[in-house]
């Protein structure tokens, strides 16, 4: 089974908060900790990553916190993966390109695997932190979206 690793998952979950303040906003590790009951150590490390990977900007002093470093519509799900996690690979012989796997020579599933690798990869890359909006939102949207339709066709 494909799965996110927890790291990676307080890691989305830190971006989409911090996109959640608008442009500018911030919040610090302890806040966002807190309201996603997060082990407060396990994102500071996790948000020092994403700062070393200039997804997050840090602010010192006592207004400070973390805040995108750049819009949340360029910032990519698997760049926040990758920044955390390292590479991604579904299978362990894919980045062994060379033949380093012992099955290499008569492997059948190496370039089907490639390929679902590389959608993997490419769906996560189209997918924005700004895209990652909550569901209860969209379910409100879709709810007052569907109410004004009713009321026209009331009309």
């Amino acid at each position: 089974m494909l799965k996110l690793t927890k790291k990676a998952d307080y890691g989305l979950i830190a971006l989409k908060h911090l996109a959640d303040q608008g442009p500018g906003g911030s919040s610090s590790a302890k806040d966002i900790a807190e309201a996603y009951h997060i082990p407060a150590e396990a994102l500071a490390k996790i948000l020092q990553k994403l700062t070393r990977a200039k997804l997050l900007v840090s602010h010192h002093g006592t207004n400070g916190g973390y805040a995108l470093a750049r819009d949340s519509r360029h910032i990519s799900a698997l760049e926040v993966i990758r920044a955390i996690d390292g590479p991604l690979f579904i299978a362990s012989c894919l980045p062994h390109e060379t033949g380093g796997c012992v099955q290499s020579g008569c492997c059948t599933v190496r370039e089907p695997l490639r390929q679902v690798n590389e959608s993997i990869r490419a769906l996560l890359d189209d997918i924005k932190i700004a895209d990652m909006r909550d569901s209860r939102s969209r379910a409100a949207l879709n709810e007052s979206s569907d109410s004004r339709e009713e009321l026209v066709t009331l009309r």
